[in-house]
């Protein structure tokens, strides 16, 4: 099929790109590591250094290299090992730093769950990349720790955040946007495709025993039974604290989770997620505009759209959607995968100065005070989705 043929070239040029805007405009000479922020001119802004930022930047590099075997992609993941591991560790408490000062010193000390598990899901990817045992060791341990202070027993799943110290914290909030609950879908996505990926390079009892029971979280208590879309917070009994629906997790769970149970090897599972990905996937549908892109969020109490099209969505659609065509045939699936590659190229990807925009709003003009690396702004998404599909397309 000429279609994917094509899909297939311009995306390995796509992931090609990607990696050298950030080889070429994310290093920080002067302090080490990463820059805090990169505007959209490609001009470095002095910012604190984000935990999500560094262990993507690690995970992402080091999957490129798995993929391609380019030795400049091994060097970046090195790099951000070697940070990851010098500065954002806590040498004294166990786990990662939430922030540094530009500089590399320890700003924000408290241990975000969210991040941890970003620490170990980039540490077990570079660990197959590298074979550096003491990358393991410490996915293994950062795992543990998890295990030991973030699992609810009672309840079962993760609890957002701790002190430095890993004691309890008032203020549990991923970001300034976000609620302050206990527990959260997005965290608890993250901490299962940590697992997942640790998984792959340790196939321990334990940790298979944790990802089976975070898929049972995900049956139970986040994907809502009747519409298929992800509840996003929660209080420690489960009680759905939220109304809004976030067509990009849905999508983004929809194959992420199908993969963790594909990674467990678990039968019973593997098919409960098959059906569930469909689901999922005709329930993200719902956001997918004429235009082509996916929209960012539906705020069901009021039914307000928020018509942003942020780029972690639609690259996490491309694969969500080719996934759900693998599975059922169904070419609606593909068309809406080929959409937003071409709404990804025609107003996502800034073709002047490299990488992709934050995001556009319902005007489709990029979003003012966006920046192309930032705290949350990394290669992860649109990267992982490049050699996701590639992947997947290579191996049709």
């Amino acid at each position: 099929m000429q279609q994917l043929n094509t899909l297939q070239t311009e995306l390995q040029t796509e992931l090609s790109h990607l990696l050298h805007w950030w080889n070429t405009n994310a290093i920080d000479e002067e302090f080490g590591g990463f820059h805090g922020k990169v505007a959209n001119d490609n001009h470095a802004v002095s910012s604190p250094k984000g935990l999500v930022l560094n262990a993507r930047i690690l995970y992402t590099f080091s999957s490129a290299y798995l993929l391609n075997k380019k030795t400049t992609d091994l060097n970046i993941a090195k790099r951000a090992y070697q940070y990851l591991t010098n500065f954002f560790n806590d040498k004294q408490a166990g786990g990662f730093y939430w922030s540094l000062t530009a500089d590399g010193k320890p700003l924000d000390t408290k241990k975000q769950v969210y991040g941890q598990a970003f620490g170990i899901y980039a540490l077990a990817e570079y660990y197959k990349a590298a074979k550096e045992e003491k990358a393991l060791a410490l996915a293994k341990e950062t795992y543990q720790l998890l295990e030991k202070y973030s699992y609810d027993s009672a309840n079962s799943g993760y609890i957002e955040a701790h002190k430095k110290d890993w004691s309890p914290l008032e203020d549990v909030r991923l970001s300034e946007k976000d609620q302050n609950d206990q527990k959260s879908m997005n965290t608890h996505l993250h901490v299962i495709e940590a697992y997942a990926n640790l998984f792959l390079a340790w196939p321990d009892n334990g940790l298979k025993a944790a990802i089976k029971r975070l898929l049972t979280n995900f049956k139970n208590h986040i994907i809502h039974p009747q519409t298929g879309h992800l509840q996003l917070f929660f209080d420690m009994d489960w009680k759905v604290k939220s109304n809004l629906i976030s067509f990009g997790h849905d999508i983004e769970a929809a194959w992420l989770l199908l993969e963790a149970a594909a990674i467990v090897n678990d039968k019973e599972e593997i098919q409960d997620f098959k059906l569930l990905a469909l689901k999922m996937a005709e329930a993200a549908l719902k956001g997918l505009h004429q235009n082509g892109g996916l929209a960012y969020e539906l705020d069901q109490e009021n039914q307000h759209w928020v018509n942003e099209f942020h780029w972690w969505p639609q690259a996490e659609a491309m694969v969500g959607f080719f996934n759900a065509w693998q599975l059922s045939g169904n070419e609606n699936y593909l068309k809406a995968t080929l959409k937003i590659w071409e709404f990804v190229k025609k107003h996502i990807k800034d073709s002047k100065n490299g990488e992709w925009f934050w995001g556009v709003n319902e005007q489709l003009l990029p979003m003012p005070n966006e920046n192309k690396a930032g705290f949350w702004k990394c290669p992860y998404h649109n990267g992982r989705a490049c050699m996701e599909l590639i992947k997947r397309l290579s191996s049709l």
